[in-house]
């Protein structure tokens, strides 16, 4: 009871404030991203404290980089004797080949964070090809290789991990929230699904 009694509350607040509106309903449908969405972004700092004391009624979290200049909702943890909410943000179903580039783009940023490069990290779809060609059986059709990298390369971007450049044919420029994303805990977890799939490459290999 006290809990609906909350969210109404809430909800009358958000209805009050139409600014205050916008910025949730752009953040549940996804990322709101400084460079792209200016004065959305402007909206989002001046409200933050109130966005997130909203979506918490929900069962969400705001994550905000101001740094970075991104924002994203995701699913509060919560404790086996909390009451289970119906999950507003769906989990992600990656297919292996889109989380090992993603794993590859997490680690390009890192590099080149670590060497003081450029803010921007741009890469060409040769550059992803070779990247991903490493982890594939020796022999793998080039023009079947190139049009699946297309095909990962579009729903990396359509998920909002990179963006095309514009006037630049075939490349990308990977956006910072990988690094949200693409924690220590999710590289540890796809190692060992790497390690799986090498291992049974391995195993048609000598087969072969």
């Amino acid at each position: 009871m006290g809990i609906n009694m909350e969210l109404n509350e809430q909800q009358e607040s958000v209805g009050r404030n139409p600014q205050l509106s916008m910025v949730v309903i752009a953040l549940c449908k996804g990322m709101i991203d400084r460079e792209a969405e200016v004065r959305l972004w402007q909206s989002l700092l001046t409200l933050q404290m109130a966005v997130s004391e909203y979506v918490e009624i929900l069962g969400l979290e705001l994550i905000l980089d101001e740094a970075e200049g991104y924002a994203f909702l995701r699913a509060r943890e919560v404790s086996a004797d909390d009451e289970k909410l119906p999950r507003l943000v769906a989990r992600r179903q990656l297919s292996f080949h889109v989380s090992l580039l993603l794993a590859l783009m997490r680690e390009k940023m890192a590099e080149s964070d670590a060497s003081g490069g450029e803010v921007r990290v741009l890469l060409s779809r040769d550059e992803v090809v070779e990247m991903i060609r490493v982890f594939l059986p020796e022999g793998s059709n080039e023009v079947r290789l190139i049009d699946q990298v297309d095909g990962y390369i579009n729903q990396v971007v359509k998920m909002g991990f990179a963006r095309r450049l514009h006037g630049v044919e075939k490349m990308i420029e990977l956006h910072r929230i990988i690094k949200s994303f693409v924690d220590a805990q999710w590289l540890a977890e796809f190692d060992t699904r790497l390690s799986e799939y090498q291992a049974l490459l391995q195993a048609q290999g000598d087969k072969a």
